[in-house]
């Protein structure tokens, strides 16, 4: 093995691992192709170092393996990676990049999951592919009782009450072979929702047992599942800086673009998770909706938000508010105290 050994990049993949090594100076000393058996034999005989990855699947997995022999694991973000990349791609050029990349003193780096995290984080995953296929099979019931003449009010809910009676009550449209599927297709919504309401207890129940998820439930417009889904994708509130870092993170500062002196802001950047930006927002629509003539001095920061920049806006800017108030809570361990008067 090279003494002078310093940083190690490894561009990860299912089956074939691609490894370089630099040492103090940046000089790459090593290049390796190795198996997925052969990866943690080599890396459990190197001295503890830095490695780096990118931050892709099983990169977690990983990092945690690697720490177990002392190593310093750092994961980045694909986009921060791609700069470091020369000339043209390949596996070895990207560990390269990224060997190179992990060393640069304002690189941002990705933190590691834990695997209760993973796990609470593959209940949302599983839990938010459920919702779709109920959608999708929702609205395929609706447009083929169209075609026979049968309308249905939308959304689910309404879905879910009237379904039933529609299709006794108007069953004189359809044909034998139609009265059949349809009664299929609603056995397979029945089967999804009690999938969903499977899924939906557990992630309750985790909310209910989590101390941090208990303290984000404090905030206005932060249910069980918004806790859960923050919980488990910002596992160290403290790799970022303060909580404007955790909400342009989320997507939920305005995109700039300025030159010259000359600063212009646009609308909202929808960087970082889709998924989790989208329960802030909802959870935040859902407080202004109510916010009606409550004392408190954060309704009267709405209302009068509302007033001033629509309602959309108002939205967005408490759920940026909501993303704040989360990293302070996990950063100081304290709860939620709403200001009254």
């Amino acid at each position: 093995m090279k003494p002078d050994l310093s940083v190690v990049g490894i561009d990860i993949a299912k089956r074939v691992f691609h490894v370089v090594g630099m040492d103090e100076r940046g000089k790459i000393v090593l290049r390796k192709r190795l198996s997925r058996p052969d990866l943690m034999p080599f890396i459990a005989q190197l001295p503890p170092m830095m490695i780096g990855m990118e931050a892709c699947g099983g990169a977690h997995y990983w990092a945690r393996r690697f720490r177990e022999h002392g190593h310093e694991v750092k994961l980045m973000a694909p986009q921060f990676v791609k700069p470091y990349v020369k000339s043209n791609k390949n596996d070895m050029r990207d560990a390269e990049g990224i060997a190179e990349a992990v060393t640069r003193p304002t690189m941002r780096f990705v933190p590691t999951k834990a695997i209760e995290q993973q796990d609470i984080q593959a209940l949302h995953r599983v839990r938010e592919r459920l919702i779709g296929a109920r959608t999708a099979l929702v609205n395929e019931v609706h447009g083929l009782l169209n075609e026979y003449g049968i309308v249905i009010p939308k959304g689910v809910s309404k879905f879910r009450k009237v379904v039933v009676a529609k299709l006794e009550a108007e069953k004189d449209k359809l044909g034998p072979l139609s009265q059949e599927m349809f009664w299929k297709l609603l056995d397979e919504f029945a089967a999804l929702e009690k999938q969903l309401s499977y899924y939906q207890d557990k992630l309750e129940t985790l909310a209910a047992t989590h101390p941090e998820c208990q303290r984000l439930m404090t905030i206005p417009g932060i249910g069980p599942i918004a806790a859960t889904a923050l919980v488990a994708a910002v596992s160290d509130a403290s790799a970022f800086k303060n909580g404007r870092q955790l909400a342009a993170w989320l997507g939920l500062v305005p995109r700039q673009h300025s030159t010259g002196g000359k600063e212009q802001l646009l609308g909202i950047s929808k960087r970082g998770d889709q998924y989790l930006r989208k329960l802030l927002v909802h959870g935040a629509r859902a407080v202004v909706r109510v916010v009606g003539k409550k004392p408190d001095r954060r309704s009267a920061w709405i209302r009068e938000l509302v007033a001033r920049r629509g309602f959309n806006r108002a939205t967005v800017a408490v759920a940026n508010k909501n993303a704040r108030i989360v990293w302070a809570l996990l950063t100081s361990q304290q709860e939620y105290q709403l200001v009254t008067g």
